[in-house]
C-alpha cells in the first residue's frame, strides 16, 4: 500500500499538470472543476478534499512557486561573499525550470499576469535592497535603473527559453545572463 502522503503529492501533481495544460487553452474563469478532474483523471471528491475551487488550486500552486523562487533568491540577498553571481542566478533559473509549466501558463495568453508581476516586483525590491549594501555609493535611482534593465532582460530570456522548450539547460541560460549582468556592473560603481 502506498504512503498516503505520496498519494496526496501525486494527486496535486496531476491537478497542477491538468490546470497548467488547460490554462494554455483558455482563461481560468472558463475552467470547471469537472473538466479539470477529467483531465487529471481523478474524481471531484478528491479535488474538493484539497481545494475549494480552481482559483484556490491556482493560488496554492502560485504560493508554492513563490516560496521556491524566494528561497532560490535568498543567497543573492544574503551577504555571503562565497556565492558567486553565476551560482546564485543558476539557482533562480533552476527554480524557473522546475516550474516551467506554471511559467508557461503565467506568461501565456490566459496566464495570471498579476502573479508574475507580483513575483518580479518582490524579487526586484529584495535584490535592490541587497544591492544597496554591496554598492553603497550607488544612488537609489541607479540601482532601480539597473534592476529594471536586468529584470526585463531576464524575463525576455526566460520567455524565449520557454518558447524554445528549454533547448538550453538552466545553467547555460544562467551563465549567459550572468555574463551580461557582470559586464554591466560598472554602472553601479
Amino acid at each position: 500500500m502506498k504512503n498516503p502522503e505520496h498519494r496526496v503529492q501525486t494527486t496535486k501533481r496531476l491537478l497542477r499538470s491538468a490546470l497548467t495544460s488547460l490554462l494554455a487553452e483558455k482563461p481560468l474563469r472558463s475552467i470547471t472543476v469537472k473538466e479539470l478532474c477529467a483531465r487529471a483523471q481523478i474524481n471531484r471528491g478528491t479535488f474538493y478534499a484539497h481545494y475549494a475551487d480552481v482559483y484556490d488550486l491556482l493560488s496554492q500552486i502560485e504560493a508554492e512557486m513563490e516560496t521556491e523562487f524566494y528561497a532560490a533568491l535568498e543567497p543573492v540577498l544574503s551577504s555571503a561573499d562565497n556565492l558567486t553571481p553565476p551560482k546564485a542566478t543558476a539557482k533562480v533559473f533552476r527554480c524557473l525550470e522546475a516550474n516551467a509549466d506554471l511559467c508557461r501558463a503565467t506568461l501565456g495568453p490566459h496566464g495570471d499576469r498579476e502573479f508574475s508581476a507580483r513575483v518580479i516586483e518582490t524579487g526586484r525590491k529584495r535584490c535592490e535592497e541587497s544591492c544597496k549594501k554591496h554598492f553603497p555609493n550607488a544612488s537609489d535611482r541607479q540601482i532601480e535603473t539597473y534592476f529594471t534593465f536586468i529584470t526585463g532582460g531576464c524575463i525576455a530570456l526566460m520567455e524565449r527559453w520557454l518558447k524554445e522548450d528549454m533547448a538550453e539547460s538552466s545553467a547555460v541560460l544562467a551563465d549567459a545572463a550572468e555574463q551580461i549582468m557582470e559586464n554591466g556592473l560598472g554602472f553601479l560603481q
